[in-house]
């Protein structure tokens, strides 16, 4: 009986999906080229490298993926999704690597059906009032890992603090939810160009301040030129620097004995312990001679979430809509451990701080100073989206 109803319920999925794909078509935007160019390069490589372990297939089905790079710049990422969408015919649309970027798409989203899925940029308005049905982000609402440093320093009784990021939405995001949990004072607060690399008039204002920690932002090589000039400029010593974004597995042995003792907060770092964890960053290493960021983990399990979305429609990825359904709900093996979409379609999941140490043979390595400062979190602007939770 058991077996007659499971083969009566596989049949009702199959009918319910129409043919399989020949070829899954993924179209994969992101910063490639500028000062943040890493991140962009992150995120495309985690993504690679789980088709390529998939044997070029996602979903069962033969993966084509076309790359674009937005140059950071919003007028140039609408017309490479114009391409995409129109040229191309992609089925997927992933990367996204800023949310000035991705801001500026939301026309182009909201004017079709297909799936689009970012693995970097989280900014508050599409986590709220402009979230959509076919919107996912699998890293994180960009105030969420500054919420759990604020989290930190208020526990550790901090205070004052001073504010040191780049001025874009992104950082804006970061700084509120950082106020979010963080009661201090703030002593200074200070945002710089976007591309700016030499912060020394910045440094020399936050060492006068009164501060007793900075929180720092600055993502890509500025985060390298950043820390490298906290060194030089002897603040490492007699003011702490606490950061989201900055201190990076991809840049910090670029930043040598400065980013050593740095504490972060993300939701995950190569140190995070589980297996799937262990097995990525192994592959990842052996692949590319290099540590995995954030971007490139969370790039990997977009990769992971459209395989068992697609697996999930057994192949048919034709009806847009019902795919953006089976990517809400497709279970799959995050290297974060404990993952899942809340009704705005960014995750709800845990997040850490870490402390980067001299690990084995001097290499640096991230250490889980505290685990779960913020459990099972959501973020702050679900209850401003108009989507219907999961079974309502």
């Amino acid at each position: 009986m058991r077996r007659t109803l499971a083969l009566t319920l596989g049949l009702a999925a199959a009918a319910a999906c129409g043919t399989a794909a020949a070829e899954l078509r993924i179209g994969f935007l992101a910063t490639l080229s500028g000062p943040s160019a890493d991140v962009g390069q992150d995120q495309y490589d985690g993504f690679m490298l789980a088709i390529e372990q998939m044997q070029g297939k996602l979903g069962g089905v033969a993966t084509r993926v076309v790359r674009e790079d937005d140059q950071m710049k919003p007028e140039i990422a609408v017309q490479a999704l114009t391409k995409l969408l129109d040229r191309d015919k992609v089925d997927v649309v992933t990367g996204l690597t800023y949310a000035n970027v991705l801001i500026a798409l939301q026309g182009k989203i909201a004017g079709t059906d297909i799936p689009f899925i970012g693995s970097v940029a989280g900014p508050s308005p599409t986590a709220g009032a402009q979230c959509k049905p076919n919107l996912f982000i699998t890293s994180w609402q960009s105030d969420a890992t500054a919420e759990a440093m604020g989290k930190y320093l208020q526990d550790k009784g901090i205070d004052p603090i001073a504010i040191l990021a780049p001025n874009f939405l992104g950082s804006k995001d970061k700084v509120t939810g950082l106020k979010r949990f963080y009661r201090g004072k703030i002593a200074q607060e200070t945002y710089t160009p976007l591309t700016q690399l030499d912060f020394s008039a910045e440094l020399s204002a936050t060492g006068n301040s009164g501060a007793k920690g900075l929180f720092a932002f600055f993502p890509g090589s500025q985060g390298v030129s950043f820390v490298r000039q906290y060194q030089q400029f002897g603040m490492l010593q007699k003011l702490p620097m606490y950061s989201v974004h900055t201190v990076e597995p991809g840049s910090v042995n670029a930043m040598g004995k400065a980013g050593v003792g740095a504490i972060v907060a993300e939701s995950w770092q190569p140190g995070a312990d589980n297996d799937e964890s262990r097995r990525f960053v192994a592959a990842f290493e052996k692949k590319y001679k290099r540590t995995p960021t954030s971007y490139a983990a969370f790039s990997y399990d977009a990769a992971m979430l459209i395989d068992a979305a697609v697996r999930a429609r057994s192949g048919d990825v034709s009806d847009r809509r019902a795919l953006a359904a089976a990517l809400r709900g497709a279970p799959f093996k995050s290297v974060r451990g404990p993952f899942r979409f809340n009704r705005n379609n960014y995750p709800v999941q845990n997040y850490h701080i870490y402390q980067v140490v001299e690990g084995t043979g001097g290499k640096p390595a991230f250490k889980v100073l505290v685990p779960n400062v913020l459990a099972d979190h959501e973020d702050a602007y679900a209850r401003d989206c108009a989507l219907k939770a999961e079974g309502a």
